[in-house]
């Protein structure tokens, strides 16, 4: 199974993964998981019954090693896999992080998602297309070569290990490459990628059960080994997760329109450079607001009060301490324009994540927006469990504010 990161918005922070990097190839790092050596073991145990099938004059040693060189195959052909999406997204100026072989296949992490359809399709296409190149080419090798030599073996594991591999990624579910062409498919029809992501995770969850059931029904009528359904079954599961995260992005997307910088923007006081953080904190409960600002002579915005600063801050210091101590200084990175709406502050939050960000316009301060609200926004239920609601009462406001 073959897979690509997903990014929520046009630009995705870059995800750490344990395993190790093996090299470059056009500049891609290729990096192999610890769950590889899994991979290995299970794959070698359980080609070793078909090795000494077809070439039975072979040592037990041999069996094995022969067997091994079906992983070595199965790992060339996903790393292939991978780089026919990684040199096409490059070709549309989508960077790529990093190649990852793993245990169940591999994933192309890449920078940023596709802006149109026909991307996201040409994109996703282009592993599968690699893959079933090389199985012909097996084929055809194959087809030449004498049968019950190592020679034909080699061939039957590239012929087969590629087949297999575009073949099951070609099924319309995600997070399989024919559900991402699936997706765009429906993003092109509906013109709602978001819509788009939701019916590709529900296909994708019929997929992951069917690939379940399927591994479940060829064990019991003694076609496959245990091993070979417990692998199945770990397919399954991976299957049915990264199905289910598409669902849940889509449902958040869909709400992407709801967010505004206008609606969701809370009060803050403003102070002077160098006021005393007690006197900053009583003029904020003056006048009923939920943060404070430090701005210079000129009226320009400097920095934001930080929450969790001011909470570490003992009583007794609050009046001997400048309010900018316990202040973030607002940049590009942590302020939001004012007139800013949907996906343009899920990119903003992409960029750069923070409990609170400073609202801006014209250069001056308008008042500032909290990741909890956007939250609550894209989720309501889960911001109810949590107990975050924007609708609140004193005793509410009491708590989130500083002490």
């Amino acid at each position: 199974m073959t897979r690509s990161i997903e990014a929520m918005s046009e630009e995705t922070p870059s995800i750490k993964r344990p395993g190790w990097r093996i090299g470059r190839v056009f500049g891609v790092p290729v990096i192999i998981s610890p769950t590889w050596l899994i991979l290995a073991v299970l794959v070698t145990v359980i080609y070793s019954d078909v090795v000494r099938a077809v070439l039975p004059q072979l040592a037990d040693a041999l069996v094995y090693l022969v067997s091994f060189g079906f992983v070595v195959t199965l790992c060339g052909s996903v790393f292939l896999h991978e780089l026919g999406h990684a040199l096409v997204s490059r070709h549309y100026r989508i960077g790529v992080r990093s190649i990852t072989l793993e245990m169940l296949g591999g994933h192309t992490e890449m920078t940023s998602e596709a802006k149109t359809p026909k991307v996201e399709a040409v994109v996703a296409l282009a592993g599968p297309a690699v893959s079933a190149v090389l199985g012909m080419i097996g084929v055809a090798a194959l087809i030449i070569t004498p049968p019950g030599t190592l020679a034909a073996q080699f061939a039957f594991q590239v012929a087969a290990c590629n087949i297999i591999v575009a073949v099951y990624n070609a099924l319309p579910g995600m997070p399989l490459d024919g559900g991402r062409a699936l997706r765009a498919l429906v993003w092109a029809i509906k013109g709602d990628k978001h819509v788009a992501s939701q019916v590709a995770g529900w296909t994708g969850r019929v997929v992951a059960a069917a690939t379940g059931i399927a591994g479940v029904v060829l064990y019991y009528f003694g076609i496959v080994t245990f091993i070979a359904v417990v692998f199945a079954l770990m397919i399954a599961v991976v299957l049915w997760i990264g199905a289910t995260r598409s669902i849940q992005i889509g449902q958040l997307g869909a709400r992407f329109h709801l967010l505004s910088v206008r609606d969701l923007m809370r009060p803050a006081v403003e102070v002077p450079s160098g006021t005393p953080l007690a006197e900053a904190l009583r003029r904020m409960r003056e006048v009923g607001a939920v943060s404070v600002v430090v701005v210079d002579s000129a009226g320009k915005p400097l920095s934001l009060m930080s929450g969790e600063a001011v909470r570490v801050m003992p009583e007794a210091r609050r009046p001997w301490v400048p309010v900018d101590d316990v202040c973030r200084q607002i940049t590009d990175r942590n302020s939001l324009d004012l007139e800013w709406r949907g996906e343009e502050v899920i990119a903003a939050m992409r960029r750069h994540h923070t409990s609170e960000y400073a609202v801006v316009f014209g250069g001056r301060f308008q008042g500032l927006v909290r990741s909890a609200d956007i939250a609550e926004v894209l989720d309501p239920r889960q911001a109810a469990a949590s107990g975050h609601t924007m609708t609140r009462t004193p005793a509410d406001r009491q708590k989130d504010e500083p002490t």
